[in-house]
């Protein structure tokens, strides 16, 4: 099994911004909202990686100090579960 990761973001600006630092880092990721179990005030976005990106991305994300909200792990089943890759 692959596992697919999210990374979710406070505002679509931080999420553009780890978007553009991953896609030139070659890190394939997929911008999309938040889904709205996970987001608290019902608004905003997330980055989907493949499992194989998810470490390197955070890693990326965190020498560059952008900022992002939870890593959550789409379970094979379709759950989604709040994890560290």
């Amino acid at each position: 099994m692959k596992q697919n990761w999210l990374i979710t973001f406070r505002s679509v600006t931080f999420a553009q911004k780890a978007e553009r630092a991953l896609t030139k880092a070659g890190i394939s990721c997929a911008m999309r909202r938040t889904p709205k179990e996970l987001s608290k005030r019902g608004c905003g976005y997330c980055l989907r990686l493949r499992g194989a990106d998810a470490l390197a991305a955070v890693h990326l994300l965190r020498e560059q100090e952008v900022s992002y909200g939870k890593i959550y792990a789409i379970m094979e089943d379709g759950r989604i579960e709040e994890r560290e890759p």
